[in-house]
């Protein structure tokens, strides 16, 4: 049987990504006379090789299919000084920051903006820790790029100021679902992976939703022991979104996740390799490389001698365009707080509010007028009310030691 749709969709596909069938056809592994042939709708398509078109046409997408991002970043500085990290390091102005009299990791209090924590203590071990995780992350771009300054520059001005690299997470993101985790799973399953990690761990999860339906929340694979210094972590994002925020799968712009999260030592000879290069492609694919490759069964051989899977070969680099460390930048707005509220509160208010109209009684106004605002929605209001150009700080930079 033909598929009119998927044929016109692939033709639609490889003229706007710009590729000839000949081109399309190596990948795929066959002739351009056969897949004239399909696109003419003369040939019927089996479902493996529409799975192959389809994975094989976006490698070839403009949009880069794999992207890299820095997901985690927690480094420690050498003082109890939080204002001067704010405003050397961060180059914000701390008057946009919430002072909070707590803290966790054994901090006695911290800074906080939007995502952007900044611990702090008076004991001189500790020092100050700045932590982003992967909104804090995102927030952060949103300042470097108002500052004209990249990751690379941030990095430098974190060691600069003499910060010991706590934790460090690249992720490298697949828009085109071309990693497959269930596969990659079913292959260290069975044996077809060469790794010096002595330990993996993988989830296959479902939820129970609201219709005590099971929902799928995705598949996991952890190479190595999650306690170490180095561990990866590849895992279908799409799945951990709709489990997370309700966003349909087929909607998500990444549908999976590979990650490095390094701590320690590891996080802090991957900066100095970063900042050595500025090539976080290089960083990223040369410690995956390191630690394992996946492969393909070949009986008459010995395991050292089989041939690297194609589908792995072309993520770690093969054939493939080179990929960049990029930014998403993302402000810190009142969605999540908004997303609560209409998800937690609203039905509440709604029935006071009809309860109020039945008796007519002003239970619901006289709460509102009652209440207080705490010094943290005193500092959203001034978030929303400010912009990003006016929260950071003009700092002169501070001259490096020329070590990186």
């Amino acid at each position: 049987m033909i598929d009119k749709d998927f044929i016109e969709k692939l033709k639609c596909k490889r003229d706007e990504y710009g590729i000839t069938q000949t081109r399309l056809a190596v990948a795929c592994g066959i002739s351009r006379e056969h897949y004239n042939r399909i696109e003419k709708g003369k040939l019927p398509l089996t479902e493996e090789l529409k799975e192959t078109l389809e994975k094989q046409i976006e490698r070839f997408n403009p949009q880069e299919p794999l992207f890299l991002l820095i997901d985690y970043f927690r480094v420690r500085f050498p003082t109890t000084d939080a204002l001067k990290i704010i405003h050397d390091v961060l180059q914000l102005k701390a008057d946009y920051m919430l002072y909070e009299d707590y803290g966790k990791y054994g901090y006695e209090s911290k800074y906080v903006l939007g995502d952007i924590n900044i611990m702090c203590s008076m004991q001189e071990h500790l020092g100050v820790l700045l932590e982003l995780k992967g909104k804090g992350c995102r927030q952060m771009e949103c300042y470097l790029l108002a500052q004209e300054r990249s990751w690379y520059d941030f990095m430098l001005d974190c060691m600069t100021a003499g910060g010991v690299m706590k934790r460090l997470d690249l992720a490298v993101n697949d828009r085109a679902g071309i990693l497959d985790i269930p596969r990659l799973k079913a292959k260290y399953k069975a044996g077809e992976c060469i790794s010096y990690f002595r330990k993996q761990k993988d989830y296959s999860g479902t939820e129970k939703c609201g219709s005590d339906t099971p929902k799928n929340t995705g598949e996991t694979l952890y190479l190595g022991s999650t306690s170490s210094e180095l561990y990866m972590c590849a895992y279908q994002k799409n799945y951990e979104q709709y489990v997370k925020n309700g966003t349909e799968v087929e909607d998500m712009e990444i549908k999976n996740r590979f990650e490095i999260r390094m701590k320690n030592e590891r996080a802090y000879y991957a900066v100095v390799d970063l900042l050595t290069y500025r090539d976080a492609e290089r960083t990223a694919f040369s410690i995956i490389s390191h630690y394992v490759c996946f492969v393909d069964r070949e009986d008459d051989k010995p395991k050292s001698q089989w041939k690297m899977n194609g589908d792995w070969a072309w993520f770690i680099g093969e054939n493939r365009e080179p990929i960049r460390l990029t930014t998403k930048p993302e402000p810190y707005t009142l969605q999540k707080a908004l997303h609560w509220l209409q998800s937690q509160v609203a039905p509440t208010i709604k029935m006071v509010q009809a309860l109020d109209k039945e008796n007519h009684t002003t239970i619901l106004k006289d709460m509102i007028e009652q209440a207080e605002l705490k010094d943290r929605h005193k500092h959203l209001l001034q978030l929303e009310k400010s912009r990003i150009e006016e929260r950071i700080d003009t700092a002169v930079p501070q001259e490096n030691n020329g070590i990186f």
